[in-house]
């Protein structure tokens, strides 16, 4: 039988969660990914507050929507969730999936003075002039306007380095959005691992950089089978996530 488009963000979605605590990119029980499931994308999916990543089922994950507070006046939603990522389903439509996380190497990254990521292989090169960066962290981000200030900094690109903080993908769906946060987190490491040398870094070419980030840009194919292949070891170790 067929699965209706709710029913498959959901297991897609609830899939990714799990991925990312397989691979150790989850912190504790903090962090939220979201999808979009309405058609002007102010109805969303969100993981519950405090539930372990690799433990979330598809049917636990909450509908919330973002131009109805209410909805998410529930102990199980978590304040700094419906902050970020009410804000952009209710102004960014084109958001289908956000994910935040505070991955290591990343995080690492986002808290250097000059937080870019430099173009040192094809990883890295990926993220050429297409990651925001917001250097004005304050504490944790438990309000709408921290969320919608958020929200100004994306502007054309679909991810944003939160300084002192972590990560902000988006993305059209759930396949492309988690490839491109495993990929900017293994970009991260592999930088700081060069930097790690003290040895001076064989930066590319701007001209080499943007190649390579076009290049990226016209295989979401393969961001989208990086996720069904990912997603279905996590369903053959457990099947419950699809309850």
């Amino acid at each position: 039988m067929a699965l209706s488009t709710e029913e498959q963000i959901r297991i897609d979605l609830a899939a990714s969660l799990r991925i990312v605590a397989h691979l150790g990119m989850h912190e504790a029980v903090a962090n939220h990914f979201s999808a979009a499931v309405s058609e002007d994308g102010k109805q969303f999916l969100i993981n519950p507050k405090w539930k372990h990543f690799s433990r979330v089922k598809a049917s636990e994950l909450l509908l919330l929507d973002a131009d109805d507070a209410s909805t998410a006046e529930r102990p199980e939603v978590d304040a700094t969730a419906w902050s970020i990522h009410g804000q952009l389903h209710q102004r960014l439509p084109h958001v289908r999936v956000a994910m935040h996380l505070h991955p290591v190497y990343t995080t690492a990254v986002s808290t250097l003075k000059d937080p870019r990521i430099l173009p040192i292989d094809q990883n890295t090169a990926r993220y050429f002039n297409r990651v925001s960066v917001d250097t004005m962290f304050d504490g944790m981000a438990d309000t709408v306007e921290e969320g919608a200030r958020l929200c100004s900094l994306l502007k054309d690109n679909s991810r944003l380095l939160m300084g002192n903080h972590g990560v902000m993908v988006t993305g059209t769906d759930v396949g492309v959005a988690f490839d491109d946060i495993w990929t900017l987190e293994r970009a991260c490491q592999i930088m700081v691992t060069a930097l790690s040398t003290g040895q001076p870094l064989n930066v590319l070419s701007d001209e080499v950089a943007e190649k390579t980030a076009q290049d990226w840009e016209k295989i979401e194919d393969f961001s989208r089978q990086h996720f069904e292949e990912m997603k279905a070891l996590m369903i053959a170790q457990d099947p419950s996530l699809l309850d």
